[in-house]
């Protein structure tokens, strides 16, 4: 199903809602898109996206990518087994948490629902 968003906010890349793991508000992926998690206020949602955009531009500059064992930034292979996702400590997510201010309280938010 596509997800929707109300004007005025608009997005540069395909949005969709999906059912993401626990405590995943939402992916950005390497072809572009974004996965977005349901039942999110319309606040949150343009904050997780905005977010997300980030990290699909990340990729398209050359300095993200990732697999199913680990994240690379700027070449530095960084494995999935021993971090956080999501966590504004790592380095690809400084940059995203930074141009994104409400995202880190959505993020602080998810982490207590996993309790």
């Amino acid at each position: 199903m596509a997800f929707k968003l109300k004007p005025p906010f608009k997005s540069t890349s395909p949005v969709y809602e999906r059912e993401l793991e626990e405590g995943c508000l939402g992916k950005g992926n390497k072809n572009g898109t974004i996965l977005i998690a349901p039942g999110q206020t319309e606040a949150a949602e343009k904050s997780v996206i905005e977010h997300e955009e980030v990290h699909v531009d990340q990729v398209k500059r050359g300095d993200l990518d990732y697999d199913d064992k680990a994240v690379y930034w700027k070449g530095k292979e960084y494995p999935r087994s021993k971090m956080k996702e999501g966590n504004p400590n790592l380095p690809w997510e400084k940059e995203a948490y930074s141009k994104t201010d409400d995202y880190n309280t959505l993020w602080k938010k998810s982490l207590t629902k996993q309790r």
